[in-house]
Protein backbone atom coordinates (compact mmCIF):
# COMPACT_ATOMS: atom_id res chain seq x y z
CA UNK A 1 0.00 0.00 0.00
CA UNK A 2 1.49 3.48 -0.94
CA UNK A 3 0.94 5.51 2.43
CA UNK A 4 1.84 8.51 0.73
CA UNK A 5 -1.00 8.34 -1.46
CA UNK A 6 -3.37 7.34 1.49
CA UNK A 7 -2.61 10.37 3.67
CA UNK A 8 -4.78 12.63 3.30
CA UNK A 9 -4.34 14.74 6.70
CA UNK A 10 -1.72 14.78 9.18
CA UNK A 11 -4.27 13.27 11.67
CA UNK A 12 -4.07 9.78 10.24
CA UNK A 13 -4.62 7.48 12.34
CA UNK A 14 -2.34 4.17 12.14
CA UNK A 15 -4.10 2.50 15.08
CA UNK A 16 -7.75 2.26 13.28
CA UNK A 17 -5.78 0.25 10.93
CA UNK A 18 -4.64 -2.08 13.40
CA UNK A 19 -8.24 -2.99 14.83
CA UNK A 20 -9.22 -4.26 11.04
CA UNK A 21 -6.84 -7.63 11.24
CA UNK A 22 -5.99 -8.60 8.04
CA UNK A 23 -8.86 -6.85 5.73
CA UNK A 24 -7.53 -4.88 2.76
CA UNK A 25 -4.14 -6.15 2.51
CA UNK A 26 -3.26 -5.20 5.86
CA UNK A 27 -1.15 -7.67 7.76
CA UNK A 28 -2.45 -10.45 9.98
CA UNK A 29 -2.64 -10.58 13.24
CA UNK A 30 -2.48 -7.00 13.32
CA UNK A 31 -5.54 -6.88 16.30
CA UNK A 32 -4.83 -4.70 19.43
CA UNK A 33 -5.74 -5.96 22.63
CA UNK A 34 -7.87 -2.80 22.56
CA UNK A 35 -9.95 -3.55 19.87
CA UNK A 36 -10.26 -7.00 21.30
CA UNK A 37 -11.42 -5.77 24.72
CA UNK A 38 -13.94 -3.47 22.88
CA UNK A 39 -15.54 -6.45 20.93
CA UNK A 40 -16.01 -8.39 24.06
CA UNK A 41 -17.19 -5.88 25.95
CA UNK A 42 -19.98 -5.20 23.76
CA UNK A 43 -20.57 -8.82 23.23
CA UNK A 44 -20.46 -9.15 26.99
CA UNK A 45 -22.97 -6.65 27.71
CA UNK A 46 -25.53 -8.49 25.55
CA UNK A 47 -25.26 -11.23 27.13
CA UNK A 48 -25.63 -10.12 30.44
CA UNK A 49 -28.34 -8.22 29.93
CA UNK A 50 -30.08 -11.60 28.32
CA UNK A 51 -29.05 -13.64 31.27
CA UNK A 52 -29.84 -11.58 34.00
CA UNK A 53 -33.34 -10.91 32.19
CA UNK A 54 -33.72 -14.86 31.54
CA UNK A 55 -33.04 -15.46 35.17
CA UNK A 56 -35.65 -12.95 36.32
CA UNK A 57 -37.90 -13.71 34.26
CA UNK A 58 -37.35 -17.74 35.10
CA UNK A 59 -37.52 -16.72 38.72
CA UNK A 60 -40.65 -14.44 38.35
CA UNK A 61 -42.65 -17.71 36.84
CA UNK A 62 -41.26 -20.50 39.12
CA UNK A 63 -39.64 -22.19 36.66
CA UNK A 64 -36.54 -25.02 37.52
CA UNK A 65 -33.09 -24.23 36.97
CA UNK A 66 -32.44 -25.96 33.51
CA UNK A 67 -35.47 -23.69 32.15
CA UNK A 68 -34.46 -20.61 33.69
CA UNK A 69 -30.92 -21.41 32.48
CA UNK A 70 -32.21 -22.27 28.78
CA UNK A 71 -34.56 -18.95 28.43
CA UNK A 72 -31.28 -17.12 30.22
CA UNK A 73 -28.88 -18.02 27.28
CA UNK A 74 -31.60 -17.98 24.83
CA UNK A 75 -32.08 -14.40 25.70
CA UNK A 76 -27.66 -14.03 25.79
CA UNK A 77 -27.54 -14.32 22.05
CA UNK A 78 -30.65 -12.66 21.30
CA UNK A 79 -29.89 -9.63 22.94
CA UNK A 80 -25.87 -10.35 22.16
CA UNK A 81 -26.94 -10.18 18.56
CA UNK A 82 -29.28 -7.17 18.96
CA UNK A 83 -26.44 -5.03 19.64
CA UNK A 84 -24.40 -5.72 16.35
CA UNK A 85 -27.54 -5.84 14.50
CA UNK A 86 -28.91 -2.35 15.39
CA UNK A 87 -25.93 -1.12 14.52
CA UNK A 88 -25.43 -2.68 11.19
CA UNK A 89 -29.05 -1.64 10.43
CA UNK A 90 -28.42 1.92 11.36
CA UNK A 91 -25.24 2.09 9.26
CA UNK A 92 -27.67 1.33 6.30
CA UNK A 93 -27.41 -2.93 6.04
CA UNK A 94 -30.90 -4.14 4.84
CA UNK A 95 -31.93 -6.93 7.33
CA UNK A 96 -31.07 -9.70 5.82
CA UNK A 97 -27.04 -8.63 5.17
CA UNK A 98 -27.51 -7.42 8.69
CA UNK A 99 -27.91 -10.63 9.74
CA UNK A 100 -25.53 -12.35 8.51
CA UNK A 101 -23.02 -9.34 9.59
CA UNK A 102 -23.97 -10.03 13.21
CA UNK A 103 -24.04 -13.81 13.47
CA UNK A 104 -20.73 -13.79 11.43
CA UNK A 105 -19.58 -11.24 14.09
CA UNK A 106 -20.51 -12.38 17.35
CA UNK A 107 -21.51 -16.27 16.96
CA UNK A 108 -18.07 -17.67 18.62
CA UNK A 109 -17.59 -14.80 21.25
CA UNK A 110 -21.45 -15.38 22.48
CA UNK A 111 -20.68 -19.38 22.87
CA UNK A 112 -17.57 -19.15 24.59
CA UNK A 113 -18.79 -15.60 26.86
CA UNK A 114 -22.70 -18.40 27.67
CA UNK A 115 -19.94 -21.54 28.01
CA UNK A 116 -17.36 -20.02 30.42
CA UNK A 117 -20.22 -17.88 32.29
CA UNK A 118 -22.88 -20.75 32.71
CA UNK A 119 -20.09 -23.23 33.66
CA UNK A 120 -18.98 -21.66 36.24
CA UNK A 121 -22.00 -20.80 37.74
CA UNK A 122 -22.69 -24.49 37.72
CA UNK A 123 -19.38 -24.96 39.17
CA UNK A 124 -19.92 -22.81 42.16
CA UNK A 125 -21.43 -25.08 45.19
CA UNK A 126 -25.17 -23.55 45.48
CA UNK A 127 -25.32 -20.88 42.80
CA UNK A 128 -27.58 -22.70 40.95
CA UNK A 129 -30.25 -22.88 43.61
CA UNK A 130 -29.21 -19.58 44.75
CA UNK A 131 -32.16 -16.53 44.77
CA UNK A 132 -31.81 -13.18 43.45
CA UNK A 133 -31.71 -11.79 46.79
CA UNK A 134 -28.32 -14.05 47.80
CA UNK A 135 -25.41 -12.94 47.45
CA UNK A 136 -23.99 -16.34 46.18
CA UNK A 137 -25.68 -15.68 42.94
CA UNK A 138 -24.95 -12.19 42.32
CA UNK A 139 -21.29 -12.82 43.29
CA UNK A 140 -20.83 -16.17 40.78
CA UNK A 141 -22.97 -14.18 38.03
CA UNK A 142 -20.70 -11.22 37.65
CA UNK A 143 -17.84 -13.49 38.50
CA UNK A 144 -18.89 -15.92 35.78
CA UNK A 145 -18.90 -12.71 33.71
CA UNK A 146 -15.64 -11.26 34.77
CA UNK A 147 -13.88 -14.93 33.89
CA UNK A 148 -15.85 -15.22 30.35
CA UNK A 149 -14.49 -11.66 29.44
CA UNK A 150 -11.17 -12.40 30.27
CA UNK A 151 -10.85 -15.58 27.91
CA UNK A 152 -13.22 -14.57 25.21
CA UNK A 153 -10.97 -11.59 24.68
CA UNK A 154 -7.95 -13.44 23.41
CA UNK A 155 -10.29 -15.54 21.29
CA UNK A 156 -11.66 -12.36 19.63
CA UNK A 157 -8.38 -10.98 19.54
CA UNK A 158 -7.49 -13.69 17.61
CA UNK A 159 -10.37 -13.32 15.32
CA UNK A 160 -10.40 -10.14 14.84
CA UNK A 161 -6.78 -10.31 13.72
CA UNK A 162 -8.24 -12.93 11.09
CA UNK A 163 -10.36 -10.46 9.56
CA UNK A 164 -13.33 -12.50 10.80
CA UNK A 165 -15.55 -12.58 14.38
CA UNK A 166 -16.11 -8.30 14.97
CA UNK A 167 -13.58 -7.26 12.27
CA UNK A 168 -16.56 -7.93 9.70
CA UNK A 169 -18.15 -4.93 11.84
CA UNK A 170 -15.67 -2.54 11.08
CA UNK A 171 -16.75 -2.35 7.10
CA UNK A 172 -19.84 -0.36 8.40
CA UNK A 173 -18.16 1.47 11.35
Amino acid sequence: MDHAAHHTSTAHDHAAHETHGDQGGRRPGGATWGAAAKATLHCLTGCAIGEILGVIIGTALMWGNVATMILAIALAFVFGYSFTLFAVRKAGLDFKTAVKVALAADTVSIVVMELVDNGIIALVPGAMDAHLSDTLFWTSLLGGFVIAFLLTTPVNKWMIGRGKGHAVVHAYH
